[in-house]
């Protein structure tokens, strides 16, 4: 925003005629701290935006924003953790209880049951309870769900932590995304390092998985998951303290910048749902996502079947999620350079490409090597449409959005991985390549409708 140094003024919080008293200025006192408004200049064509206001920012409170985002990136390290589990273990998980593919795919299903519930009651919960209660909650559902796993449970019960697991991601996705969308310093940069280091919790957790899936005790992988998932609780606990979003932005010198419109539930679900850029980025991130699952959930079973791998082919999921996390943080100056609306067409494409190798030519080395660079290329995508959705949704509808996004998008996580799976059972797992590339291509369909400027809420 051009701003003019003239327009610059340091603002009191306290009325003219109130006396200000020398003291200690506790965190609760942080929204009145120290304002500085930045007016438009004159004449500019962002001259009928409101002014913006700021709390000036000391090194404490730089200090506070680093643990803070540092902790948002431990929960997105658990949702990756928890996402690159099930490929390596799928294949024993078959062989134990003896299902087949469309029953074994079942786990996707209620997984996305989880989320898209998750997601569905994000808005109330966080309204009611506020993000740092629901961040707990979040992360505490995962306790429950790996508790539930940890066993080798009857599949029923199996199936039934997966969507535990799920609701409770769903919480952790749409608060710490919503949080970091929320910033006001780099915040499209942060949210390619959020997205990162869930890459780099996918890319773990194979390696990990890969070794319990070899063992007889396959299913105290899951004890690992749950030490993971208490840490990640206590750590919430420490550093949010169970207070809400605008509170914790003010510990970190930012006030919040929405104008509290909306605040009824009801509105707030009835505004977010007229608005059409909110679906497609939804049903965008549903293809998305289903892809990024299918791809990484299913490419063991297919190299094991159909390119001779052997039990050593779980690498090749770490592989992908390996270059999903590098995609995310390597790509970022080409986001800048290109821009990142078209970095998603430039990206897509080249995957699509690199898909056809992959199906076409007969090699289990050079199929490893083009699986981990679609993960390279994949990995901007998720965090340039986060990006994109703080950038055309209204602030007041923000982390509701967000929320809904993810959660909607999480579909994809089982729609595919299942439809792949009923294919898999009737005409065997060859069909895996043909739905990734039919489904890549109309995931780039849909990114040319999402618009690209902010729309009005009436």
């Amino acid at each position: 925003m051009e701003v003019e140094l003239s327009t610059v003024r340091a603002r009191s919080p306290h009325p003219p005629d109130e006396p200000v008293t020398p003291g200690t200025i506790t965190v609760e006192d942080a929204k009145r701290t120290e304002y500085i408004e930045a007016k438009p200049a004159e004449g500019s064509q962002l001259s009928h935006t409101p002014a913006a206001t700021f709390i000036a920012s000391t090194p404490a409170m730089r200090r506070k924003a680093r643990i803070q985002f540092a902790t948002l990136c431990w929960s997105l390290f658990m949702a990756g953790w928890n996402d690159g589990t099930t490929g390596p273990l799928l294949p024993r998980i078959q062989s134990v209880y003896h299902v087949g593919f469309a029953v074994v795919s079942l786990i996707f299903v209620f997984n996305c049951v989880g989320f898209v519930t998750g997601a569905g009651v994000n808005v109330w919960l966080t309204d009611r309870f506020g993000f740092g209660i629901v961040m707990v909650i979040g992360s505490f559902a995962q306790v429950i769900g790996y508790a539930l796993e940890a066993p080798a449970p009857p599949f029923p019960v199996l199936v039934l932590g997966y969507a535990i697991n799920g609701f409770g991601l769903s919480l952790q996705d749409a608060g710490a995304n919503g949080f970091v969308a929320s910033l006001k310093e780099n915040a499209s940069t942060k949210m390619g390092i959020l997205h990162a280091i869930y890459g780099v919790g996918a890319l773990s957790s194979p390696l990990v998985a890969t070794q319990f899936a070899q063992l007889n005790r396959w299913s105290f992988h899951y004890l690992v998951s749950l030490g993971v998932a208490l840490s990640n609780t206590l750590l919430l606990i420490a550093v949010f303290r169970f207070k809400d979003q605008d509170t914790c932005l003010a510990e970190i010198g930012q006030a919040p910048t929405h104008d509290g419109e909306g605040n009824n539930d009801s509105s707030k679900y009835k505004q977010m749902f007229t608005l059409r850029s909110l679906h497609l980025m939804a049903f965008f991130i549903l293809i998305y996502v289903g892809v990024e699952v299918t791809l990484g959930g299913w490419i063991v079973t297919y190299v094991i079947q159909l390119r001779g791998g052997g039990p050593s082919s779980g690498y090749i999921s770490s592989g992908f999620f390996g270059g999903l996390t590098l995609g995310r943080v390597g790509l970022l100056w080409v986001n800048q350079k290109i821009g990142e609306r078209r970095a998603i067409f430039l990206y897509g494409l080249i995957a699509v490409g690199l898909e056809l190798v992959i199906w076409l030519v007969p090699s289990l080395i050079g199929g490893g090597i083009a699986v981990s660079f679609v993960g390279v290329l994949l990995g901007p995508i998720y965090p340039i449409v986060m990006n994109h959705a703080s950038r055309v949704l209204p602030p007041w509808l923000l982390t509701g959005s967000i929320g809904w996004i993810a959660g909607f998008g999480q579909a994809g996580s089982a729609l595919l991985p299942f439809i792949t799976g009923a294919l898999a059972s009737r005409v065997g797992i060859k069909s895996l390549q043909p739905l990734l590339v039919s489904m890549m291509g109309f995931m780039l369909f849909l990114w040319a409708l999402v618009p690209n400027n902010p729309r009005r809420v009436d």
